[in-house]
């Protein structure tokens, strides 16, 4: 059975085994993000059988064994795992460093320095690992520590989001962004001078990054990648939807654009350079090739698990397209599609191919924004399909993404939240 609580000492040295049972490295160790309101684990820290260590962020683990943890997927970044503003490493900042305690169930410890020996992580409602314990100690004059004493997060004093020790700004910063939407951390970020901006942005991961960048301004996008080094900046491009990344890659100079598609891995930059060929004004500009595309033979509960898959935003997860294979874009003959209602309203073991939806009219990608405007008010849909001459299926089109294009030029540069409320 999968623990729900354990502490972040247990889990280094452990074995990390991918979805089928291979060893991919061991646990080295687990960063956090100390905040005062809610602290919790972000990924680990695992060094693979190469030697190299990289970061592996906690959504992507499916299970934690007693003596070994379960990824979700076998897919890892390999990039270096570097330590960011905002994030603390167990072992290495946290275990050793002095604190004190309010805790009033342990008035001995009051007043005096102690020194944390372990941190316990639990899992929560949502999924998230937070950090709920710490264990302490008082070291004796001859250094010998002495008995361990686990203490709620919340009376230990003397943490904050750079570990022990003095706050660093733009680590609580950087911190706060963890309970934030990604909106709203790139509104944060736009009211900063632009150097801090930079700076701030960079220590950001990859995922968050690309996440944050979609909802700026173009030329804010373009600005913040510039001030990446270009490796950094194509590994962060490949972490956007493909739609985001063509459309923050035309912002840039041609030259600069053929250099990062280049440096970008050829499955990640094949359909950015595909999205970059229409026209802007397209609705195949608008378009990401990567919605739910299932085959007739998958059931309503596989169905439903992809829409489930808390990566898949909101408006794709609403509609599945069902499709002869391949499944990859552009696909094999489109069949029609099945939305999320009717899924809920079946039985779990039934077929998606006897429960589509065969009269939704498609789009192309030829066809103009306003009338993807007109499709969706119509059929009062969030998303649609977008086939080509072939009846295959190459993308769909979101109803946010179509907003963010019809919108007047420089809408996210005013700050509409302090008019509301």
């Amino acid at each position: 059975m999968s623990a729900t609580r354990v502490f972040a000492g247990r889990l280094a040295g452990m074995v990390l085994l991918g979805p089928d049972g291979e060893s991919v490295g061991r646990v080295r160790d687990v960063v956090v993000s100390i905040r005062s309101t809610r602290s919790q684990a972000l990924g680990l820290v695992v060094e693979l059988v190469n030697k190299r260590k990289i970061f592996l962020p906690m959504l992507r683990i499916a299970t934690i064994e007693p003596s070994e943890v379960t990824m979700v997927s076998s897919s890892v970044n390999l990039r270096p795992f570097q330590s960011r503003a905002g994030e603390v490493s167990v072992m290495d900042d946290l275990v050793g460093a002095k604190v004190h305690t309010d805790d009033p169930e342990h008035e001995a410890l009051q007043g005096r320095a102690v020194e944390i020996v372990d941190v316990e992580l639990e899992r929560s409602r949502s999924r998230d690992w937070v950090v709920s314990r710490v264990a302490v100690t008082v070291r004796g004059r001859l250094g010998r520590r002495g008995d361990i004493t686990v203490l709620p997060l919340s009376t230990v004093q003397g943490l904050s989001a750079s570990g022990a020790g003095p706050a660093n700004p733009d680590a609580e910063l950087i911190a706060e962004f963890s309970e934030m939407r990604n909106a709203d951390v790139a509104q944060k970020l736009l009211e900063l001078p632009p150097e801090r901006r930079h700076s701030i942005a960079a220590e950001l991961d990859d995922e968050r990054l690309a996440d944050v960048l979609a909802e700026m301004p173009e030329d804010q996008q373009g600005a913040v990648l510039s001030a990446l080094n270009i490796e950094r900046a194509a590994t962060v491009l490949e972490e956007m939807d493909p739609d985001d990344a063509a459309d923050l890659l035309g912002e840039l100079s041609e030259d600069k654009a053929d250099v990062l598609l280049e440096l970008m891995d050829p499955e990640e930059s094949e359909p950015v350079r595909r999205l970059m060929s229409f026209s802007p004004d397209t609705v195949g500009a608008l378009m990401t090739p990567e919605p739910i595309i299932l085959t007739p033979q998958t059931t309503v509960a596989e169905a439903l698990a992809h829409c489930r898959n808390p990566e898949v935003p909101m408006s794709l997860s609403s509609m599945i397209f069902v499709v002869r294979p391949p499944q990859a874009t552009p696909t094999g003959t489109y069949l029609g599609c099945v939305h999320l209602q009717k899924l809920l309203r079946e039985p779990p073991s039934s077929l998606i191919g006897g429960i589509l939806d065969l009269e939704l009219p498609a789009l192309s990608v030829e066809d103009s924004h306003e009338t993807a405007a007109r499709y969706f008010a119509t059929y009062n849909l969030v998303v649609g399909p977008v086939l080509d001459e072939g009846s295959h299926l190459l993308g769909a089109v979101a109803v946010d993404d179509l907003l963010d294009h019809i919108l007047p030029d420089g809408w996210r540069d005013h700050d509409w939240r302090r008019e509301v409320g």
